[in-house]
């Protein structure tokens, strides 16, 4: 039996039996099929180097097959310990840092492994309402989802803020709601010392197992809020609606008079589950917005907001890339220039390229226009003075007859698909 077959049956086995509880799944974490399927997932994510500092180009020269079975030993001799992560700060929007844990690329392939088990279990449990870090969802549906709501007249949106919620995640809740569903000694071990190698409380961010396990500890407040949705649906319309991706929530209601103070009851309930779970709000940062007013709100790097159509008979959802947004992706092409060195312009070139490919395909699906042409033109101006820059001492213009764009274009290849295409209707993702 192949991996895709086995995760498969073992699938079908959880969604038939819901309190039925696995065993026997060390086993197939130590396969090496697994070992290597994880191994494939992790370079194809690619990242740094952990605490050991090897890289998946010194896997690759001393030989991948050995480096798995070394991994496949320890794991079925019980002498397996990962190793300490590797902390590396990231600048936020606000001014502040984000701690990500890079775990050495042995412990990527443990934790990989452990996920395609495990993920084939807990994804028979997890609620429809749910997008982040699933098979076969993805942002762009939990998007759509969002604007259906909201032009269902669920039109007061909350905006939830989840504080450090992967910091704050506690080892025995998650262990308790891990096994119910395992009672394997051997996996279970494994599952207590990846997310222990953080230390004595959350789950590391960077590490391929720590999102499975943000969606398994949540998954009891998404189905009260679905309980919620069905219990206050009127026929075919629902008054409240629940969407989540990760830690990024919002929250719809009806805004029709007869549900005024709906709103403060759903945060209400929110607080109310989140608390014995040790999660807070961000109360700087968590708001309520009235969609009918125009209001804008922001969700998975989009800001939104209900305005009329030209023809005045209606109204739709204009998404716009959040501002944050821009100045991010602004900043790396800056960087891959500065950085540059004495690299082939052709070369810097196809390393922006790779940067608006992943960019503009993830913002196409909004109104989105405008922010590619002004991404558009920044990174035209940068290319242009690096040009003009290597061409000659003194710079007085930046080179724009000199350097026209079918030499960006034609010569060096400069990425030259700023489509938009309109974000599919909700049905068109089930």
């Amino acid at each position: 039996m192949n991996l895709q077959e086995l995760r498969r049956r073992i699938y079908r086995k959880a969604k038939a039996e819901p309190t039925h509880r696995f065993w026997g799944l060390f086993t197939h974490v130590t396969k090496m099929t697994t070992l290597q399927e994880a191994y494939q997932q992790a370079k194809k994510n690619g990242g740094a180097p952990g605490t050991d500092g090897k890289s998946f180009a010194d896997v690759e020269c001393e030989g991948v097959i050995p480096f798995l079975e070394n991994i496949q030993e320890e794991l079925q001799a019980g002498t397996y310990r990962p190793q300490a992560n590797r902390k590396v700060e990231i600048p936020k929007a606000n001014g502040k840092m984000r701690t990500l844990q890079i775990p050495s690329i042995r412990d990527r392939v443990v934790q990989g492994a452990l996920k395609l088990i495990l993920e084939a279990i807990f994804e028979a449990d997890f609620c429809p309402n749910s997008y982040g870090f699933r098979p076969k969802r993805s942002p762009h549906q939990a998007l759509s989802e969002v604007r259906r709501s909201v032009l269902r007249r669920m039109t007061m949106v909350i905006d939830v803020d989840l504080s450090r919620y992967f910091d704050t995640i506690r080892h025995t809740i998650l262990l308790d709601k891990i096994a119910k569903r395992i009672q394997d000694p051997q996996v279970m071990q494994l599952v207590r010392q990846v997310i222990k190698a953080a230390g004595k409380i959350g789950v590391p961010q960077g590490g391929p197992f720590s999102p499975l396990a943000s969606n398994i500890y949540l998954n009891e407040v998404d189905w009260m809020f679905d309980a919620i949705r069905r219990k206050t649906a009127e026929g075919d319309f629902e008054a409240v609606n629940y969407h989540r991706f990760a830690d990024d929530m919002l929250i719809t209601v009806s805004g029709h008079s007869s549900k005024r103070g709906w709103a403060e009851l759903a945060l209400q309930r929110l607080r109310e589950q989140l608390e014995p779970l040790g999660v807070e709000l961000n109360l700087e940062k968590t708001r309520m917005v009235n969609a009918l007013k125009g209001d804008a709100f922001a969700f998975l790097g989009f800001d939104l907001r209900r305005i009329q159509n030209r023809s005045k008979t209606g109204h739709f959802i204009l998404m716009t890339p959040k501002k944050k947004a821009r100045i991010a992706v602004k900043a790396r092409i800056r960087e891959v220039i500065r950085n540059g060195g004495a690299k082939p312009a052709k070369e810097i070139v196809k390393q922006i390229n790779a940067i608006l490919a992943r960019w503009v395909n993830y913002f196409r699906v909004g109104n989105s226009s405008d922010a590619f042409s002004e991404v558009r033109d920044y990174t035209e101006m940068k290319i242009r003075t690096l040009l003009t820059r290597r061409k000659r001492r003194r710079k007085s213009s930046i080179g724009w007859r000199r350097w026209s764009n079918e030499y960006l274009y034609g010569v060096l290849g400069l990425y030259w698909d700023w489509k938009v295409h309109p974000l599919k209707n909700a049905d068109g993702f089930r």
